[in-house]
């Protein structure tokens, strides 16, 4: 069946929106076990659940919740309610330390389908500074299956969502990953993970 011409002049707009954000458009369908790179994470198997933990704002008096589960179909799926009560805002998952062994000429691949709100990935390093973190944002796309790739080059240090000027990523000293929603817009969000990896960067 062929498209009509506004169709696909719709269709080809969206396709060079995602193209030009570094994000690759998939149709929504199953878990994708093919790609290149090595896997930081996937979700076959439930106990996958136990190497991640949620922080939310409430660790500040925020009313935040989220939760993380993992379906059958090895599929991640991070959840909850955003509250800006009590000067909250954000709520956030994080994997437990561990060693990754990152090199800056890397790029975090993450496939998810998300609900068209925008979040944060979040790189983790031993530090004592509080709310310390190396971000990147991404965009995700309602209910459509998308790969986003972030150039490990292009994470920038933070610290309370403020960046924190004169620091660089060092990715030998990452242990821990996570995805974090901080986008100031009160309300439930979803969002499914297929798989986390690392490749080189183009």
């Amino acid at each position: 069946m062929s498209l009509k011409p506004t169709s696909l002049l719709m269709f080809t707009a969206h396709l060079a929106f995602y193209s030009a954000v570094g994000v690759a458009v998939v149709a929504a369908q199953p878990p994708d076990r093919t790609g290149t790179g090595r896997v930081l994470f996937d979700f076959d198997n439930a106990d996958t659940s136990e190497k991640w933990r949620i922080v939310n704002d409430d660790v500040m008096g925020g009313r935040s919740s989220s939760k993380l589960t993992i379906s059958e179909d090895g599929i991640a799926k991070f959840f909850g309610e955003l509250s800006l009560e009590n000067n909250g805002g954000f709520a956030s998952i994080r994997s437990r330390p561990t060693k990754l062994d990152l090199k800056l000429d890397q790029k975090i691949a993450l496939r998810v389908r998300g609900d068209g709100r925008r979040y944060n990935f979040n790189l983790y390093v031993p530090r004592r500074q509080t709310a310390f973190s190396y971000q990147a944002e991404f965009e995700t796309s309602q209910g459509e299956w998308i790969q986003i790739d972030l150039p490990l080059s292009e994470f920038v240090a933070t610290s309370f969502g403020r960046r924190v000027e004169g620091d660089t990523l060092d990715p030998s000293q990452v242990e821990a990953i996570g995805v974090l929603l901080s986008d100031k817009l009160a309300g439930r969000f979803e969002l499914l993970i297929d798989w986390v990896r690392i490749d080189n960067a183009e």
